[in-house]
């Protein structure tokens, strides 16, 4: 019996040096679960990191272990491990604390750098949606419709019009618009509340199986606050009749595992111009979210945005030149559009019982559309003018699904993301059509209705072998295009179906804590309309993006983080859009090349520098040399600045963005012109709850192009047509105040 004592008592004592498994989450000070967090045990050196759910597993640990917890953003925390912790769990949470580079932990993410583009949105807090997509490193934007229209993107050597190579979504939710009236990909972001936004996700290249249609230069997925810990109301007023009121408001304070909130936005503008944009929107969210059973989680969350404005539109240089008009001048001062969307979304996380998460979501989306544009003034039609209407009326149904399982095989820890989804877009009315001042309307160019499909599923996983992770992954989307041609004088259905197989494999390598390489490739895609597919009979239906990035993200000093890529991508087709057609047509095979630069670096404990670059060479493949060129793909832009926060009271920035002269047309003839503008904002806590702030744009009133296009047009009072560059003039020195309220 002593002996059988003595034994057990030395088994005991083996199993507490080799340690338990410590079983744990991590929390932020909503009580929210916090991703990746780092954690490691400083005596074994053993390390884990939080899943979908906040939560880890670290193996071998024992009573009075020393853990180390970090993550980007938020206050690194020590503590030792008790045997309560061991028999029951353990919950952590982490405060706040913007930004200190000497905390992050460079861990074996496929995607790094999205961690410090959430760290600059905090650094920098946006307050307009325009600035959302500047968050993204190397991509640009710019307006040339009034304000309402959404934005022309810019990344990574592709003039991507308003989607056409990016896709974007909220919440699960997608932002582009098949075929859309204005033209592929369509992404109005207007209807997102910025202030709502908690973290941005986003890859650069066609990298990722669980992102489908439009991702070829990249994706940006943006996700909102689940919570809030204050509310807000703020109110700005600035030059050219500038106004922007917001609210948010906390509906349930310290209920037990159920938070909600809802949240406005009222904005007006009428910008430089002679003539007014008499822009508004209107923007109302609201959020619930809940804990089922203590861990699994349920959000329901309803939007609705309504916006309208005049344009002056486009402006031909050589209306400047003469004096016809001045810069901030129009042609056809009647353009303008009015549009609306309304949002239903619910989201499930469930963490199953083989301890797996499910993450899922259903949405519904109700979408109208109205824009009326003349890019050729009286090329066409010297009586009245080429003005056209693009118009739509459109529901969106969709859901996503996704398992997420880990299991290891020896010393190879694997994860496994299976994922299904259904996206289905029913669209009246998709008209294009020749008007004259808004009112009239001369004829229709198209008319018709648009039903689309798209069924999807993948499968990605990721192994962890030492220091290398490789993750092989693939994607099927299959698609079904239906038209019914409203003018045509006989009823027809058109119809078509497609299917697309695109594998994806990447490799990370982590030679520390502070230097990562990684190769990147795959396959993408973005669907062609469904109108050139079927009336035209499109041979490509769903064009491939063939890309590979090799690059590292590097922290040479506790302070310093630097990140690059030299990258090289090869479509086979383009889209070009006809704006005086109001149509897409596609223009070949082209191929991108280039480098992207990014620096981080923390001056002190309260003055943060970021910065980045894209160096790019765009070609198309079809064409003789010197006839080649991309019609307005960047050759090179840059963008960043400086910020600072808690000096005394005040905070604030300086930020630029350049964007370099490029090719217009074909042969390089005509040639937009580059910028650079910078803006600086500051701002003052006057006590606990009041902020007043002062906003600065283009602070050295620089005289700008913000969009340009190279378009053949006529005048009402010239014989012959022109083809020249057509503009939408840059904001000049243009202020605004704000107080902020909380409570």
């Amino acid at each position: 019996m002593t002996q059988k004592i003595i034994l057990l008592f030395a088994m005991t004592l083996c199993l507490q040096s080799f340690g338990q498994q410590l079983k744990g989450i991590v929390l932020n000070p909503l009580n929210e679960p916090l991703e990746n967090v780092y954690i490691i045990n400083q005596n074994s050196n053993l390390h884990t990191h939080t899943n979908e759910t906040g939560s880890f597993i670290l193996e071998n640990t024992a009573v009075d272990n020393t853990l180390k917890i970090s993550i980007l953003g938020f206050g690194t925390k020590t503590l030792k491990v008790t045997e309560q912790d061991l028999q029951n769990g353990i919950t952590i949470k982490l405060d706040t604390k913007i930004f200190q580079l000497e905390e992050l932990v460079l861990r074996k993410e496929i995607n790094a750098l999205q961690t410090l583009t959430n760290i600059d949105l905090q650094v920098n807090p946006v307050n307009n949606s325009q600035e959302i997509l500047r968050k993204v490193p190397g991509l640009f934007i710019g307006q040339h419709a009034g304000g309402g229209k959404a934005e022309q993107i810019f990344l990574r050597g592709f003039d991507i019009d308003h989607g056409t190579d990016v896709a974007l979504s909220v919440d699960g939710m997608p932002i582009n618009m098949v075929s859309h009236a204005h033209g592929q990909g369509y992404s109005d972001l207007h209807f997102v509340i910025p202030e709502t936004i908690q973290k941005i996700d986003f890859g650069k290249g066609p990298y990722y199986a669980n992102q489908g249609d439009f991702n070829t230069a990249g994706y940006v997925y943006f996700a909102t606050k689940t919570a809030i810990d204050k509310n807000l109301i703020s109110v700005s007023y600035g030059d050219f009749n500038s106004l922007r009121t917001v609210g948010m408001f906390n509906l349930l304070e310290n209920a037990k595992n159920n938070d909600a909130y809802v949240a406005i936005e009222y904005i007006e503008f009428d910008g430089p111009y002679e003539s007014p944009q008499n822009f508004n929107r209107l923007n109302l969210f609201a959020k619930y979210n809940t804990f089922l059973n203590g861990k699994d989680k349920l959000t329901l969350s309803a939007s609705h945005f309504t916006s309208s404005w005049d344009a002056s539109g486009q402006v031909p240089v050589r209306a400047v030149e003469s004096g016809l008009i001045n810069r901030f001048g129009s042609i056809d001062d009647t353009e303008g559009g009015y549009t609306s969307r309304s949002n239903l979304n619910a989201q499930l996380q469930k963490t199953l019982d083989n301890g797996a998460i499910l993450e899922a979501n259903t949405f519904y989306s109700k979408y109208d559309f109205e824009l009326y544009s003349n890019f050729t003034f009286f090329l066409e039609d010297p009586i009245n003018g080429d003005q056209i209407k693009q118009l739509e009326d459109r529901s969106i149904y969709g859901m996503n699904a996704k398992i997420i399982s880990t299991k290891d095989y020896g010393n190879v820890e694997a994860k496994f993301t299976k994922g299904i989804g259904l996206r289905y877009d029913v669209i009246s009315d998709n008209e294009l059509s020749h008007t004259k001042n808004r009112s009239e309307l001369l004829n229709n160019i198209q008319l018709g209705d648009v039903k689309q499909s798209n069924l999807y599923a993948f499968f990605n996983s990721e192994f962890e072998i030492g220091k290398f992770k490789i993750a092989p992954s693939v994607r099927l989307d299959y698609f079904k295009f239906l038209y019914n041609d409203a003018l045509s004088t006989t009823y027809e259905t058109l119809s078509k179906t497609k299917a697309i197989v695109n594998p994806k494999l990447n490799f990370l390598y982590t030679q520390n804590d502070d230097l990562q390489w990684f190769l990147k490739s795959g396959i993408g895609f973005h669907s062609n309309d469904a109108r050139v597919v079927l009336q035209e009979n499109a041979d490509k239906v769903l064009p491939r993006a063939y890309g590979a990035d090799l690059g590292n993200i590097w922290k040479p000093t506790k302070n310093l983080v630097l990140n690059t890529a030299a990258w090289y991508l090869f479509s086979e087709e383009e889209f070009v859009y006809v704006g005086d057609a109001g149509i897409v047509e596609p223009s070949g095979e082209s191929e991108r090349f280039g480098l992207d630069l990014g620096i981080r670096y923390q001056l002190t404990d309260h003055i943060y520098f970021d910065t980045d670059a894209t160096l790019t060479h765009a070609r198309s493949l079809e064409a003789e040399d010197g006839e080649d060129y991309i019609p307005l793909a960047p050759s090179f832009t840059m963008a960043g600045g400086l910020s600072f926060s808690d000096l005394g009271k005040f905070s604030g920035g300086l930020r630029y963005r350049y964007l370099a002269d490029r090719a217009a047309n074909e042969d390089n003839s005509i040639t937009a012109e580059g910028y650079f503008v910078s803006d600086f904002n500051i701002n003052y806590k006057m006590n606990q709850d009041i902020t007043f702030g002062i906003a600065l744009e283009n602070i050295f009133d620089v005289e700008w192009n913000e969009t340009q296009f190279a378009t053949e047009s006529r005048l009402q009072n010239e014989t012959d047509a022109v083809e020249e560059i057509h503009f939408t003039p840059g904001t000049p020195f243009f202020a605004k105040a704000t107080i902020t309220y909380t409570f």
